[in-house]
Formats: structure tokens, C-alpha cells, sequence
């Protein structure tokens, strides 16, 4: 039986304590947050719920409630992603959290490059547990399903991954996460994997239309900030056949808003004079963006009132050679829609992908099928990982579409 503490109980950890919840090798679920309110909504539809306050800025306030603890899951922002991993080491056990973590002056992408290559991972090694990094949807589902892709070569030239966004109210909604963080990382320089080597591009940078199974029309999607071409960069021998390039790319309405805000300077956050007052325009742009739904009764408002669209896709592109020839593993990633994935767990589509993905890796380590020990990410599994995964993606409407092709 296992003890897990939850840190962060928004719509990510809510949604892992809830799976847990129902796992009977799960005896007990610690939920921490600095909001009571959060802790209070959750634990009181938990049967082995136990609500906590705490503030991640001090290890030691995250040490005082993980002792005794199998696993904590960091659902937190990703500036205490530091401060959980310390703890988890201070109390000698497993960490997990939903993307790499940004503090200390480092940037994510150098952190998780000395992260994964330097003293953390050696630290975890030293005591025996595992800290599991990147464990949502993107990144976490999509890197299981392009290690999934190489099952299918004999070597890897290279991985494309392409994430649409498409479900759209009635109402101004640009972003169904965080308006913050969406802004944070579209106005950063995003990295691919080209040559052998990470490269940074600008924001927006290298658009492409691409034509997406069930979606009548071409989607643009450009370069993005995002976690995975700075993994599979690192792990390109060992769990990428050799990959020399890989590439991740987003598209939707609220990449085409935050682009026309960008081009206007809104997305700044350097200080302009106007009318004699010092103002940052990106402060002006967050207080007039909608927050992203959290409770049900938000959701059900916006759904109640209509969706101009409820779609996107998620696809992995990987080329290589299999028996002499050249071909394409095209895997497609299927879910719930926003619709469906209120109806089946009071989640949007995109909390619930996230949600699952991540609490699809609690049950691993729950079931014991975590082995691996240091800092590790989720693009590094077995293919024996990979396909126990997979069973249990499936149970909740998570599955792959797989197709071979000669190119």
C-alpha cells in the first residue's frame, strides 16, 4: 500500500488524486496547497483524502508533511520544481512532476540539460528512488507515443510533433491553461533538435500548414517552447535510434492571438512611456485575458453556453529506415473532446489529457513499474513501460493510432 503527497491541487493534481483515489493499492493521499479553499474542494470528495497547508517556497515546510511518504507528485508551478526535489531527497523518496522545473537563475531548458546529465540525477541515484520529470500530456503522453515510433525502425532521422488546439467558445477564451505560462512560452526562443545539435529559433518562427486526419482544413502551426526537443535531444542514441532532428510545433486561436500580440509589442515586458505613465504592456495583456476555467461550474458555463468548435489533434511524425527502405511512423494521439471529457470527469479536454497522462504515471509507480533510478524523464521508458502504460491509457480513452508508411 502506498502513502502519496499531492502537492498543488488545481486541475492537474486534483485529477491525480482522484485516480489514486480509486487505486486500492493507495492507502493514503496527502493534498497540499497554499489555497484552502482548493485543498477543502478536493479532499472532501476523496475517501482517502487528507488536506494540508503548505508553502513550497520552504523545503522545510515541504519535508514536515512528506515524511513517510512513497512518491510526492509536484503539480506546482514550475518555480518550486527545485524546492520538491530537494525534499524528496531530504525524506528519501520518488518524485514526479508534469514539466521541467525553472528556478534558481537557471533557465528550464539548461536546467533540465544539467538535470538530467549532472548532481540531481546522481543524488536520486545515490539513495535509490526516482525523479520523474515531464510526466503531463505535452510533454509525457507525446513522448511516450514517439519512444512507442521507434519500435517500428531501425534507425531515426527524424520526429516531427505537431499539437492543434482547436476547441473554441462562444465566449473570448484564448487559452484553456494558463494565460500566463501560454504567454511565457510563446514569447521564448523555442529549441529543435537540428544536425545533432539544440538550436533556439524566434517566437513564432518557421509557420508550416499541415492537414491533420478528421480536421477539414490545413491548421498553421509554428515553432513553440516546449520540453521535448531538448529530451530526445539528449537521449538521441540511447532511446532515439540515433535522431538528428526533432522538432515540435503548436497551432490554434490562441497561438494566433498571442502571435498578432507579440508583433504589437503587448507581449513585452520592458516598460513604455504612455502619457506620462511608465506602463509593461505584457501586465496590461494578462489583466485583460480571461483565466482558464478550474471549477465545474465554470466549465459548465462556457459549454452550457456553446463551442464554436470542439477539435485538435496531436501527431508525431518519426522518419528513419526499416529492412533498407524509408519510412514514416505516423502515430496519432486520441482523447476526449472538451464535451466529452466534461461528461466524464468535469475536466476540460485539455486538463483531462494532461490529468490522466500524469496520473497514468503515479499508477506506474504505484504498481512498482518504475524501475529506473536518478532523474529520468518520460521520453526514457522500456518498450516494456511503454506498452503497460498504454494498457492503461487505453481504460480512459487514451489511445494511439499507428501507421507505417514507405516514403
Amino acid at each position: 500500500m502506498k502513502k502519496i503527497l499531492i502537492l498543488g491541487t488545481g486541475a492537474q493534481g486534483s485529477t491525480v488524486a482522484q485516480r489514486m483515489d480509486e487505486d486500492p493499492n493507495v492507502s493514503e493521499i496527502i493534498c497540499a496547497d497554499y489555497d484552502p479553499k482548493a485543498v477543502e474542494e478536493l479532499v472532501k470528495i476523496l475517501q482517502k483524502g487528507k488536506g494540508v497547508p503548505v508553502d513550497a517556497n520552504k523545503v522545510a515546510d515541504i519535508v514536515s508533511i512528506a515524511k513517510g511518504v512513497d512518491l510526492i507528485v509536484n503539480a506546482l508551478p514550475i518555480q518550486f520544481g527545485l524546492n520538491v526535489m530537494e525534499a524528496a531527497l531530504e525524506v528519501k523518496t520518488n518524485y514526479q512532476d508534469f514539466a521541467a522545473p525553472e528556478a534558481n537563475g537557471y533557465h528550464w531548458s539548461d536546467l533540465l540539460r544539467k538535470l538530467l546529465t549532472g548532481d540531481m540525477n546522481n543524488r536520486f541515484k545515490e539513495i535509490g528512488k526516482t525523479a520523474l520529470t515531464c510526466t503531463g500530456s505535452a510533454p509525457g503522453i507525446i513522448c511516450v507515443a514517439a519512444r512507442n515510433a521507434m519500435r517500428y525502425l531501425d534507425s531515426c532521422d527524424s520526429i516531427y510533433m505537431y499539437v492543434y488546439e482547436g476547441v473554441e467558445a462562444k465566449r473570448f477564451l484564448p487559452f484553456w491553461w494558463s494565460p500566463e505560462v501560454a504567454y511565457k512560452d510563446m514569447t521564448e526562443n523555442p529549441f529543435c533538435f537540428t544536425g545533432g545539435e539544440l538550436v533556439q529559433n524566434g517566437p513564432f518562427s518557421l509557420p508550416i500548414m499541415k492537414r491533420f486526419k478528421g480536421i477539414d482544413q490545413p491548421i498553421r502551426l509554428v515553432e513553440h517552447s516546449h520540453e521535448e526537443p531538448v529530451q530526445m535531444g539528449i537521449h538521441s542514441d540511447e532511446f532515439f535510434l540515433g535522431v538528428k532532428e526533432v522538432f515540435f510545433k503548436y497551432g490554434g486561436s490562441g497561438v494566433e492571438i498571442a502571435e498578432l500580440l507579440y508583433k504589437m509589442g503587448m507581449l513585452s515586458q520592458e516598460s513604455i512611456n504612455v502619457n506620462g505613465t511608465e506602463i509593461v504592456p505584457l501586465d496590461i495583456t494578462k489583466s485583460l485575458t480571461p483565466p482558464a476555467p478550474k471549477y465545474e461550474s465554470e466549465i459548465k458555463e462556457i459549454l452550457d453556453e456553446g463551442l464554436e468548435s470542439d477539435t485538435g489533434a496531436m501527431l508525431i511524425e518519426a522518419v528513419g529506415m526499416k529492412d533498407g527502405k524509408k519510412v514514416m511512423v505516423e502515430t496519432y494521439v486520441n482523447s476526449l473532446g472538451c464535451v466529452e471529457a466534461f461528461e466524464k470527469s468535469k475536466l476540460t479536454g485539455e486538463t483531462y489529457l494532461t490529468g490522466q497522462g500524469g496520473a497514468l504515471f503515479t499508477k506506474m509507480f504505484v504498481d512498482d513499474q518504475i524501475f529506473q533510478t536518478g532523474l529520468i524523464s518520460s521520453d526514457m521508458l522500456t518498450f516494456e513501460q511503454v506498452d503497460y502504460y498504454l494498457s492503461m491509457a487505453a481504460k480512459l480513452d487514451i489511445t494511439l493510432d499507428v501507421e507505417v508508411k514507405e516514403i
